[in-house]
Order: C-alpha cells, then structure tokens, then sequence
C-alpha cells in the first residue's frame, strides 16, 4: 500500500514544471504575446515553481518560421529578452525533439545561454538518437531529461529495454509521458514502479507528463507523486495539445511545500487564460479526446473533429473503430 506520507508531507525534493508555453503552443501554433510569456514568467516565480519550459528548440531548416511563433524555435536571444539574466530560483527549459532538432549547431554551451535545462523527446525506438542528444547536452554544462513519448503503446519488455539504455547514459531524469491520455492510476503506479526501478539503480531521478483525455492527468500525476516520482509537468488552465494537460492550479493545491503559492496562479488564470478561451482558442476535455483516450489511439484526428465544432460523437466513435 502507497505510504500516505507520500501524499500529505512536505517533500523537497519535487519539483514543478510550467509546460504551458511549449505544449500550449501546439494550440496556437506559439504565437503567443510577448506580454503573455513575460506575464507567465513573473507568475511562475510568485508561485514558487520550480522549471518554466520556453518551447522547443526545432531546427529552422525543417520548419517554415512565416508558419509559426517565435517559440516553437526558442532561441536563447528571445528567451533572455523575457528573463533578463533570471536572477531567481526559477530554471529555464527547452524541448529539443529527436530528428527536429540542429542539437549541435543551435543549442550553445550553458555558459552561453539563459537555459539550464533541455529536454529530449523521442519515441521508444529513438533512444540510441535520444542519449546521444543528452550526452551533446550534458557536455555543454545543461541539466536533461528524456521524455519518452507514447509509452502506452509499447510493452514491458520494450519498457525495460529502453528504461536500461537511457539510464545508463548521462540525463538527469527519465520521463513517463502518456501521450494519448489514455492511462488510469492503476497503470501509473506500476509504470512508476519499473521507470524507478531503473532510476533508482542509476542514481536518476523520474517524471511524469500526464494528458487529460480521460480527465486522469491530474488523477495520475498525484498517483506518480505517490509512487517516489518527483518531477511533475503542468500548464496553467490544462492548456496544451488537445484535451490539454495536468492543471497548474490543481497541482499547487495540492503540493504540501510551503514556497508553492496557489494566488499568483489564480490571478495569471483570471487575466490571461479566461481571455484564450473567450477568444476562441479550444483546448481541453471534449468526448472526441475520451473515445482517442480509450481507444488508446493518438489524438489528432479528435482535434480536427473539435477544431470543427463538430458534435456527432457516435459517428466520430464509429469512425475511431472501424476495422480494415
């Protein structure tokens, strides 16, 4: 049985990270106002979280910069132009994608840069392409992760394969992303207990990144915390990809640790989150992301089906199950 100290005690050694920025832009395409981003900075240091993610660091060769906002590239001259010098307790992040990524050429030496950490995503079959982009990112002085993405569609074996490859190598702390939301706390619990099994070997630390397509990203985000894992993503309104992601403002509720400040979170949502919505940005649970979430299936067709207004949620549904 999960020790209940887990849950209600102070534990320092959680910390919390903003993904707003980077997985909302997948909403907006990152055009996110400059008064907006600055805004979320100066909130997230009020509330005393731990990470903000500016966005990906995607290769300019690969994607047409006229098409997108200025974060889905993430350039230390644009992320310094917010931060100053950071002179906070407030850490800085970027996602680098395998395969969408210059790594070499377009993430500096941290000396040179506002960032301190980088993320690496990748899918189970990337991971030799992942841990050589952690080790690049650990010789140039940087905290990393490996977000490996979609793991409710790989098996234990394939879990374990990858879980003892990633550990071995340089990063910081493996991630458990459920990418189509489609995990229930029970799962949670025993994937927290196989990635910790390898973290724990290795001296690593383990995160979660929960999607809301079941309304379970917060549901098992504190199941993770439960299980020893000390990493947690959040976005402020659940704002990210589709049905969105484990809520900041839950989260801080929830968190015991006295430095975590639910006020600031509240006023960031009342003055800048409210208005996306009103403005007609769509995120969020919706049934199209249960049915993807259920059928474990990922959710870009619920996005298209959403982004229509549509509402015939059993034609949608047979459209999602039908069998070649």
């Amino acid at each position: 049985m999960k020790e209940i100290s887990k849950l209600l005690d102070y534990r320092p050694e959680i910390k919390v990270l903003d993904a707003t920025i980077r997985d909302g832009g997948l909403v907006n395409d990152f055009f996110f106002t400059d008064e907006f981003v600055k805004e979320l900075y100066q909130t997230n240091v009020k509330a005393g979280v731990d990470y903000m993610e500016f966005g990906y660091r995607a290769s300019k060769e690969m994607f047409d910069e006229t098409k997108f906002g200025k974060w889905k590239f993430a350039t230390d001259e644009d992320i310094r132009s917010i931060v100053g010098e950071n002179n906070t307790d407030l850490k800085i992040s970027i996602m680098a994608d395998v395969g969408r990524c210059d790594f070499r050429n377009d993430i500096k030496p941290r000396s040179e840069s506002p960032v301190d950490m980088i993320r690496v995503a990748c899918y189970i079959h990337q991971i030799p392409a992942a841990i050589e982009m952690i080790e690049d990112a650990h010789a140039k002085g940087y905290e990393t992760t490996c977000n490996i993405m979609a793991i409710s569609t790989s098996g234990e074996q394939d879990w374990r394969a990858a879980l003892e490859m990633v550990a071995q190598s340089s990063v910081d702390c493996i991630y458990i992303v459920d990418s189509y939301g489609s995990l229930y706390p029970e799962q949670i619990a025993r994937i927290c207990e196989l990635y910790n099994e390898y973290a724990f070997k290795y001296g690593k630390q383990t995160g979660i990144h929960a999607h809301n397509n079941q309304q379970l990203a917060f549901a098992n985000t504190i199941e993770a915390v439960g299980d020893g894992v000390n990493y947690l993503d959040a976005t402020y309104g659940c704002l990210g990809r589709g049905a969105g992601n484990c809520a900041m403002e839950l989260l801080i509720g929830f968190l015991k640790n006295p430095k975590y400040n639910i006020y600031p979170v509240l006023q960031f949502l009342q003055k800048y989150i409210v208005p996306l919505k009103n403005e007609g940005l769509i995120w969020g649970y919706d049934v199209p992301y249960f049915v993807t979430g259920l059928l474990n299936q990922h959710p870009r067709t619920a996005i298209a089906f959403t982004g229509e207004r549509r509402t015939d949620y059993t034609e949608f549904y047979d459209l999602m199950t039908v069998k070649d």
